[in-house]
């Protein structure tokens, strides 16, 4: 008689997790699918806290330390509550050379927010990313999403104190 291991409950009894549950299944509940699982987990809550990974971890069979080791390794995921808006600051080799530093040592003057921090009205998070591909347009940023090429730094800061 085959054994069946019972259902983890959802963390908070949220019912977006019934899109996490769904999508797990499509995958088969199988260990392989924990970066899938871990993405939908940061689209639908817009991070991945404790609680996500130990639920993953428990749906999948895979060990808690294994979870964590996937959601830290990839800078894509987000164990922290994130902003409102975004910002993303190139700093691959073209972009460096063209004033990426610049361009976070003005945000964190101005906005006192560090690369992978929110501000603390929680309205910007910043980033940093190694390439977008996008070295003719260096110095890049992406903010809400949109590259943005030949960044000035004044300009950029201003925008974003807005936001």
């Amino acid at each position: 008689m085959p054994v069946t291991t019972p259902k983890p409950a959802a963390p908070d009894g949220d019912e977006r997790w019934q899109v996490v549950e769904r999508r797990m299944r499509q995958l088969g509940n199988r260990p392989e699918a924990v970066i899938e699982s871990l993405h939908v987990v940061q689209e639908t809550f817009g991070e991945i806290d404790a609680d996500a990974l130990r639920y993953v971890s428990d749906s999948l069979a895979v060990p808690p330390s294994t979870v964590f080791g996937v959601a830290t390794f990839y800078h894509y995921f987000k164990l922290r509550p994130q902003g409102e808006h975004t910002c993303v600051v190139c700093t691959g080799t073209a972009c460096y050379i063209d004033g990426a530093l610049d361009i976070l040592a003005a945000i964190k003057e101005r906005l006192d927010v560090a690369p992978k921090g929110t501000t603390a009205d929680g309205k910007l998070s910043l980033h940093v990313g190694r390439c977008f591909g996008s070295c003719s347009l260096a110095p890049a940023v992406i903010v809400d999403g949109d590259v943005e090429g030949h960044v000035e730094t004044a300009e950029l800061v201003r925008r974003l104190e807005a936001l």
